[in-house]
């Protein structure tokens, strides 16, 4: 899983879009929300638009939601929320680096269909 920390622009998504490994960015899937920044940055070939209501992008969503709710100084009202923000990257950073190492990743064939984009 990559990171990037910033807004929604082009530079942050082109630094997340190089935070990937080598090997995930000549062949991996991302789906994303149609904002405009994503397009300019992402390979047409890898990068597939999505609306909410597709659902492909409730894998992150979901991962969000984990984030928060085991890193309570993401959350603003609690007392350990924190507001520093180096803190917030270290913390984010354990948690994915922890991810990283302990869940597997799997390889799904993708159908024939996709392959002739």
């Amino acid at each position: 899983m990559g990171i990037a920390f910033g807004d929604r622009s082009e530079q942050t998504c082109r630094v997340l879009w190089h935070s990937l490994p080598a090997d995930y960015r000549k062949r991996a899937v991302l789906y994303s929300d149609e904002l405009e920044s994503y397009a300019a940055v992402l390979p047409s070939k890898r990068h597939r638009p999505v609306g909410k209501e597709a659902g492909e992008t409730a894998h992150i969503e979901r991962f969000n939601n984990t984030l928060r709710q085991r890193c309570a100084n993401l959350v603003r009202k609690t007392l350990s929320f924190s507001k520093d923000e180096r803190l917030h990257q270290t913390r984010i950073r354990i948690f994915i680096d922890h991810n990283n190492a302990t869940v597997p990743v799997w390889i799904i064939p993708l159908p024939s269909y996709w392959h002739t984009h």
